[in-house]
């Protein structure tokens, strides 16, 4: 994919360095900075800004997205560790929500010069002429994609339950060795790498060995998907939805809690918990899939 070759160039090569001496990966708090009111001040139209695209996006309810980012002039990425790129200071990503012909959001993601990250969410006019910030989120409706369809704008504080400010994550989940095909998936056929890809992308910036939920033992980063599979669920689906017990039980993906998850929307029992009204079938589909393959 030419944005992906030509945002893995921006990062010089994994294990290259920043030629000055690097930052923390994140600051332990968001910027109280606030953002510019207008998309076009923060820097979009700068030239630049490179278009880039990840393996495996984030599904936001069938929304199609573009996603920019730019460094400054002179900076570079520290790739020294694949999981955890180091971002320099003045580094600006953008990424643009659209259903159907209607682009309805973008949003932006800057790491000030004091290291911390500052996030924003501009909604666009109904003619497409500008874009606010909306800094306390919005809900919009989306009529044409049916009726009761909405898209929910996330608020500042809402982008840090996702974008993780802690000092030894890396808060940009698109924009790293697997997404963008510098680091392979250890897969046994293409059914896996593609679930185990997703999965990484959709639930393994929650789900891993060092974050909040470590200690549920759930890890979804794709070289740790396996190590889920035949476990118990601490938090197993009630009877009335599935009998499932097991996380994942290979070879039945209809009694395995995580697929159980995934195709549901009840406020309760939907995985992920947020950013999501609309199941994705094409990736329970696929999950279901992997399972299936998996040897008892």
């Amino acid at each position: 994919m030419e944005t992906s070759r030509t945002a893995l160039a921006i990062a010089a090569a994994l294990g290259a360095a920043c030629t000055e001496a690097s930052s923390p990966v994140s600051s332990t708090v968001a910027s109280p900075v606030a953002p510019p009111e207008h998309l076009h001040d923060t820097g979009i139209d700068a030239d630049g800004v490179l278009p880039f695209a990840p393996q495996y996006p984030l599904w936001t309810d069938g929304a199609t997205k573009r996603r920019w980012i730019w460094l400054p002039p002179g900076t570079s990425i520290d790739a020294s560790d694949p999981d955890a790129w180091v971002f320099p200071a003045g580094t600006k990503l953008w990424k643009e929500f659209a259903f159907g012909a209607r682009v309805v959001e973008t949003r932006l993601a800057e790491r000030l010069t004091d290291g911390t990250w500052r996030y924003a969410a501009y909604v666009w006019t109904a003619d497409g002429s500008d874009a606010v910030v909306a800094p306390h989120g919005a809900s919009i409706e989306l009529p044409e994609l049916g009726a009761g369809r909405r898209h929910d704008v996330p608020s500042a504080g809402d982008c840090l339950l996702c974008h993780d400010t802690s000092p030894d994550r890396t808060p940009i989940l698109g924009f790293s060795a697997v997404q963008l095909g510098a680091a392979r998936i250890a897969a046994r056929t293409p059914t896996e790498a593609a679930a185990l890809g997703y999965l990484h992308a959709n639930c393994g910036h929650c789900h891993d060995a060092t974050g909040e939920l470590a200690e549920l033992g759930l890890d979804l980063r794709a070289d740790a998907v396996h190590t889920t599979v035949g476990r118990a669920s601490r938090a197993p689906l009630p009877a009335d939805v599935t009998a499932a017990r097991l996380r994942v039980i290979p070879g039945d993906p209809s009694h395995s809690v995580l697929l159980g998850r995934m195709a549901s929307r009840a406020p309760q029992h939907q995985m992920p918990p947020l950013g999501t009204r609309v199941v994705d079938d094409e990736a329970v589909a696929l999950v279901g899939r992997w399972i299936t393959e998996l040897e008892p």
